[in-house]
């Protein structure tokens, strides 16, 4: 039986698992054993059972007592998420030897590389490219503001050109990568996560007082940009309208996001915690609101418009490549200025917001692939079959 390792670089479980996980099915259909690698595996996790319940094996890299303990610990500290990308960047020489001696003893036909970014995992399929075993990539994200090491840029260059595919979320995050390394990516294609809602507009909210809006989307300003969305709340128009703001998520800056809205005196802003099934949350939401600094395609922009909801986000990764400003949705820019005009633009047209939802709904449907995972699943077939 030939077999896939897939190799993990994200944090216990978020959106950027959704992709490879769910394209498991598919390719234990077509007789793949697959094993998942990651530094740290959530035994308790149900996503994790889940995998392990289909007879996925799980392998972690850094079980508890080991050698990356101590320095695991350490980027917590830090409790951001760019301080764990730059760990997995500048992976340490053991933490190289131990994948290195994980993928020997599983001798994959094919590794599959899934970044939470669009560099963080490179090193590690530089092992596989050493030792001689076909990989592809996978990357969730490309930011702006962070770029690939000098010292790495030549290995980095060489391993996303030497990879079977690399896989990418958003036709900006393809762009923006090889804006950085100055090279076009001939083996490169874009995929889309999947989607888990049905794609069936929900009845609209019947009440508007107040009109409810959710940021859905992992508490970390840096990404997410929830602080900038608190600031426009703050100021004297919006304070004056009937409106409430729904913050689901979890993530390091919650007592921060909390504080802050304390700070401001918002008393319109609730945080509701992760919840496990998103569409709950629709049923009395109106709208979306997302002021993102770096994404790739979130999965929460593409559930809202499937399910005929408004969305209001900034124009981060592949956000635009989805919305017609006006018709499908609005956009603004990552600040408070730019963000404040697309929310008061759809504010004015809050009366429409039933009918851009349907359109939002309709245009999905026709541009986003109803079974992205099995298509992927496909794909992982046809680079196993050349």
């Amino acid at each position: 039986m030939k077999k896939i390792a897939i190799v993990s670089c994200v944090e216990d479980w978020g959106g950027s698992e959704e992709l490879w996980a769910r394209s498991i099915p598919y390719l234990q259909q077509d007789g793949y054993k697959i094993v998942l690698l990651k530094s740290r595996i959530n035994k308790s996790h149900p996503e994790f059972l889940a995998l392990a319940k289909i007879g996925v094996d799980l392998i972690e890299m850094d079980p508890p007592g080991s050698f990356f303990k101590k320095y695991i610990k350490k980027a917590i500290r830090f409790s951001n998420k760019i301080a764990t990308e730059l760990k997995l960047r500048n992976a340490q020489p053991q933490e190289l030897r131990t994948f290195k001696k994980a993928i020997l003893k599983e001798a994959p036909s094919l590794v599959i590389i899934a970044q939470g970014i669009n560099f963080d995992g490179l090193k590690l399929a530089n092992e596989c490219l050493s030792l001689g075993i076909p990989y592809v990539i996978i990357s969730q994200k490309a930011v702006d503001f962070y770029w690939p090491s000098p010292n790495d840029r030549a290995m980095m260059l060489k391993v996303l050109q030497q990879a079977k595919r690399c896989f990418f979320v958003s036709q900006h995050n393809l762009r923006l990568t090889e804006e950085q390394f100055g090279k076009r990516l001939s083996n490169a294609r874009v995929v889309f996560n999947p989607v888990k809602l049905s794609g069936t507009p929900l009845p609209y909210p019947e009440s508007t007082a107040p009109y409810k809006l959710a940021c859905v989307g992992r508490l970390f300003v840096l990404d997410k940009g929830q602080d900038i969305l608190l600031r426009i709340l703050a100021q004297k128009e919006w304070r004056a309208r009937s409106v409430q703001v729904s913050f689901v998520g979890k993530g390091p800056d919650e007592a921060g996001l909390k504080e802050m809205a304390a700070l401001l005196e918002l008393d319109n802003v609730n945080f509701l915690g992760q919840l496990e099934d998103i569409g709950q949350i629709w049923q009395d939401h109106h709208a979306l609101v997302l002021p993102s600094r770096s994404e790739g395609l979130p999965l929460s922009m593409v559930e809202a418009m499937s399910v005929g909801r408004v969305v209001i986000v900034s124009n981060a990764g592949g956000n635009a490549e989805l919305l017609e400003e006006g018709h499908t949705g609005f956009i603004g820019e990552a600040n408070e200025h730019s963000f404040a005009e697309a929310m008061e633009r759809a504010w004015q047209l809050r009366d429409q917001w039933e009918l851009i939802g349907k359109n939002a709904s309709k245009y999905v449907n026709v541009h986003v692939p109803a079974n992205p995972e099995q298509d992927f699943a496909e794909l992982i077939h046809e680079v196993l079959s050349t």
